[in-house]
């Protein structure tokens, strides 16, 4: 054990200060991130195709981009609709907020049904497939730090 002289021995309450900082700048930096103060009212929600030629599957913004970087965005697929099988370039994350769906993975021929208010989270380049699978529309809000693509497999 390395054993200090009285001289250089570190004040008890500097390495309090020091702890104290080390645990509140990266929060206050964290504060900084480019958050506005924002609402969006169920009936402001501008749903749209996804994607070209496709209108079933619509999507809403709530903040970023995401065909650019990061978002959070809002989507609907109508009763008994299922994506074909299909990876993303990178992670996400969804919430289920209205109806039942399945995400499976890698064929999984019997995934979990999630209602509102349940959880799934996808890695970039993982196969699966997302599902409307009850008799009503579904709604989702889905969130990543990166952007959102849409890749076809097999």
């Amino acid at each position: 054990m390395l054993k200090l002289k009285s001289s250089e021995r570190i004040p008890f309450m500097s390495v309090i200060a020091a702890m104290v900082i080390v645990m509140i700048i990266p929060q206050a930096l964290a504060g900084s991130g480019g958050v506005t103060d924002k609402t969006l009212p169920e009936e402001n929600k501008a749903f749209a195709p996804a994607f070209p030629g496709n209108d079933k599957i619509n999507f809403a913004t709530a903040y970023g981009d995401r065909s650019k970087h990061e978002h959070g965005t809002f989507g609907r697929f109508p009763a008994n609709f299922e994506t074909p099988p299909h990876v993303h370039s990178h992670d996400y994350r969804a919430i289920v907020l209205k109806g039942e769906m399945t995400n499976p993975f890698k064929g999984n021929k019997n995934p979990p049904i999630l209602r509102p208010g349940s959880f799934w989270s996808v890695s970039g380049g993982s196969v699966h497939t997302t599902a409307c699978v009850s008799s009503t529309p579904c709604e989702f809000f889905m969130y990543s730090a990166k952007p959102f693509d849409f890749k076809p497999r097999k």
